[in-house]
């Protein structure tokens, strides 16, 4: 399958000899591009930030009371 992306953001990190030999040991065993081990290394960091996205709106809903079996006309009394 071929993928054509324009990736037009370029960044420039400095790395430690020890995990740069890393970095490339594991660009051999899976034959990808360095770039490409550390994009995928970064994507499955950051992505479980975007699957909870809900958490900032705990606790938002503030009104009512907290057990919707104590609202009047719910009551089986």
């Amino acid at each position: 399958m071929l993928q054509f992306c324009h990736m037009g953001n370029t960044l420039t990190i400095r790395l430690p000899e020890e995990l740069l030999a890393r970095l490339r040991e594991k660009s051999r065993r899976t034959g990808l591009p360095m770039g490409r081990v550390v994009q995928e290394s970064l994507e499955a960091t950051l992505e479980p930030d975007r699957k909870q996205i809900w958490r900032k709106y705990v606790g938002i809903l503030k009104d009512g009371p907290p057990d919707l079996s104590s609202r009047k006309g719910y009551s089986r009394k």
